[in-house]
């Protein structure tokens, strides 16, 4: 069963981030990467909110018994197959899921102008993930 009260948890927690994300998405390049406040908060707050679309996809593969993963790309994968996500969006979240590796375990040198265009860019994947994912919860 789909425990919709973990899942409103999580998306409290990505609005929060989502929200404190906007200041650095006013910036120019300049101003983000010239303070380390701003870069370290930044990712900080992605990190977060990655992996709180985790939390709720990894949920509901589990609670829909749709597989086990190796991988959290995976879950993004599954979850486009099986329409809970739309399969466009699914890809874009599963290069997010990579990200997110990078982001917490620091393999090689992130390039923080890439962390500010991905707040400025990418952040409306996130923005629809939720949509569908409620949705997928109102259909249930």
């Amino acid at each position: 069963m789909i425990d919709k009260e973990m899942i409103s948890a999580k998306f409290d927690i990505i609005e929060r981030d989502m929200e404190f994300l906007k200041e650095f998405g006013e910036m120019d390049a300049d101003e983000f990467l010239n303070n380390y406040k701003n870069i370290q908060s930044a990712k900080y707050s992605l990190l977060e909110i990655i992996e709180a679309c985790i939390d709720i996809s990894t949920h509901i593969v589990a609670a829909k018994m749709f597989g086990r993963m190796e991988e959290y790309r995976e879950i993004f994968h599954v979850l486009g197959q099986r329409s809970v996500l739309d399969k466009d969006l699914s890809l874009r979240l599963e290069d997010m899921a990579g990200f997110r590796n990078l982001l917490l375990h620091r393999y090689g040198n992130i390039d923080n102008l890439r962390v500010l265009e991905i707040i400025k860019n990418d952040l409306n994947d996130v923005l629809s993930f939720e949509k569908e994912i409620l949705q997928y919860l109102e259909n249930e």
